[in-house]
């Protein structure tokens, strides 16, 4: 009788305790308020520092620019500071060699930086192409002073891209557009010059532009016009297309002197009439 009682009395105790844990169980709620105010505390730490990441990362972008600006201006004493920027590939090229719009030019490097070129040009105030365009319309901005920054597509994308844009939109004297099968991932070039950088945060990409854009010792046509010239002649929003296809025999050769038509003021690719009373050179 005894041990019956135990047992019962044992039962009866277990149970007791089973309750007394599941009510303290059942008390217990999922504290959803003050997990969503964590993550909202997470969520906004992140947006803030990203915010900051990326404005410190365009203050450095403008300083690099700014120093470079500063070391690499031409001047009297030093006419072409590209020559203090290692891997700057110079050639010697003539001027003023055009041809027409349907005619392809054979050029001896890849992207061109000079030579026989289309008589109209590519706009090239700040103007950032998303598809490749006409070789030989490139060309001749450089000969009126332009700086082109050409990249792989495969290659330059997404945030390295972006990071290139900052360099080209709104400055005058600057384009940028894809360039397929190129060598390396960025090319830059300018009348005579040209530099290839593997990557978007090399310090000689602002090197170049300010030692190089618009720098009148070395381009053809100092204060010719990067003005687009409109519909019919160069459309900045419909530009000739790229030709990926290498030149046929009956491309120009480099030493070619120009088409027997008109020079370019009768093509209709004359300077805006405010701009021509700067130029030191006729157009041609």
């Amino acid at each position: 009788m005894a041990n019956g009682k135990q047992k019962k009395g044992a039962a009866k105790k277990k149970g007791s305790v089973a309750a007394a844990r599941g009510s303290v169980v059942a008390g217990k709620q999922t504290p959803w308020g003050t997990i969503a105010a964590v993550v909202g505390i997470v969520l906004l730490a992140a947006g803030v520092f990203g915010y900051y990441y990326v404005a410190s990362g365009d203050q450095r972008a403008q300083r690099e620019r700014e120093e470079a600006a500063a070391s690499f201006a031409p001047n009297a004493d030093n006419p072409d500071p590209s020559t203090k920027i290692d891997g700057v590939v110079t050639e010697e090229y003539v001027g003023g060699a055009h041809v027409l719009p349907d005619e392809r030019v054979a050029y001896d490097k890849t992207p061109p930086f000079g030579g026989p070129h289309d008589g109209y040009w590519a706009a090239c105030t700040g103007t950032v192409y998303p598809e490749a365009v006409r070789t030989e319309n490139m060309v001749h901005s450089l000969e009126h002073g332009a700086v082109w920054i050409a990249y792989d597509p495969d290659k330059v994308k997404g945030e390295q891209l972006d990071e290139l844009k900052l360099r080209v939109e709104g400055e005058p004297f600057m384009m940028m557009s894809p360039y397929p099968g190129l060598d390396s991932p960025v090319s830059l070039q300018s009348w005579g010059h040209q530099l290839k950088v593997d990557s978007v945060e090399d310090e000689r990409i602002d090197q170049f532009i300010a030692a190089l854009r618009r720098n009148p010792n070395t381009y053809p046509e100092v204060g010719a016009s990067c003005d687009a010239l409109g519909p019919g002649m160069f459309d900045p929003d419909n530009p000739p297309a790229f030709n990926a296809e290498p030149p046929g025999p009956d491309a120009k050769p480099m030493d070619y002197q120009g088409s027997d038509g008109a020079p370019e003021e009768e093509m209709g690719t004359q300077m805006p009439p405010q701009q021509q009373g700067s130029s030191t050179q006729s157009e041609g």
